[in-house]
C-alpha cells in the first residue's frame, strides 16, 4: 500500500537506480503518471516527456482495442470487416485530441528522441495492459537501446502480458488479488491538469538550476 503518488514515485526511483548512469528519457503516462515520472527522472538524470496515446477501439465495439495511436505513430491489428477507412479516420480524429493535450502541457517543445536510448515508461498502476501492448511495438520502430516498464503496481495478468515485450518490468507490488489501481494508494485523488503542468513546469525549472 502506497501513501500517494509521491510515495510511490519515490519508492519507484529508488528501485530503478541500475539505470542511473543510462542515457535515458523517462515518458510518462498522463495524468496520473506525471507526479512518480517526475521523482523518477529527476532521481536518475533524465529526461521527462509524456507518453501520448489512444487506443482504436473497434467500430462495433469501442472498448476493444484493435490498435492505438500516438503523436507520431499507429500500430493495428488488422481485422475482418474493418475498413482503412474507419483506421484513417480514427487515427485523425485522436492524434488531434493527443496534439491538443501534447500542446496544453508542453507547449511548443519537440516530443523525445528516444533513438538508441533507456526509456522507462512511467504510470500509477496497470490493471490490463491492453494500450501498452501496441504503445511498446510503436515505441519499439524508434529503435530505443531498451524499455522498461516501470509502476508501483500491476496485476500478475498485466505483467505477464508485457514481460515479454520489454527489457524489464520493475514493479514493487504485484497483488493476489487486483481490484484496481486505486485500492493499493491511500490517497488516489485524480490529478488535474493544473497538477500535471506544475510538476513540468517544476521539472523545466530544475533543469535550468542544473
Amino acid at each position: 500500500m502506497y501513501y500517494d503518488r509521491i510515495d510511490a514515485g519515490l519508492i519507484l526511483a529508488n528501485e530503478l537506480m541500475q539505470y542511473k548512469d543510462d542515457n535515458g528519457v523517462v515518458l510518462a503516462v498522463p495524468r496520473g503518471g506525471v507526479p512518480i515520472a517526475y521523482y523518477v527522472a529527476v532521481q536518475l538524470g533524465y529526461a521527462l516527456d509524456l507518453l501520448l496515446t489512444k487506443k482504436i477501439g473497434h467500430p462495433t465495439n469501442r472498448e476493444y482495442a484493435i490498435g492505438a495511436v500516438s503523436l507520431q505513430d499507429r500500430y493495428v491489428v488488422h481485422h475482418q470487416g474493418v475498413s482503412q477507412e474507419y483506421i484513417n479516420q480514427e487515427t485523425e480524429k485522436i492524434r488531434n485530441k493527443l496534439k491538443e493535450m501534447y500542446v496544453k502541457f508542453m507547449d511548443d517543445k519537440e516530443p523525445a528522441d528516444i533513438t538508441e536510448k533507456t526509456v522507462i515508461i512511467v504510470d500509477d498502476g496497470i490493471a490490463t495492459g491492453n494500450t501498452l501492448l501496441s504503445t511498446i511495438r510503436m515505441l519499439r520502430k524508434h529503435n530505443p537501446t531498451k524499455i522498461v516498464i516501470a509502476i508501483p503496481v500491476a496485476s500478475k495478468h498485466a505483467i505477464d502480458r508485457l514481460k515479454d515485450l520489454v527489457n524489464e518490468i520493475v514493479c514493487p507490488l504485484i497483488p493476489n488479488s487486483f481490484y484496481g489501481v486505486g485500492t493499493f494508494y491511500k490517497n488516489f485523488d485524480q490529478v488535474s491538469d493544473e497538477e500535471v503542468m506544475m510538476y513540468l513546469n517544476r521539472f523545466n525549472n530544475l533543469k535550468k538550476v542544473v
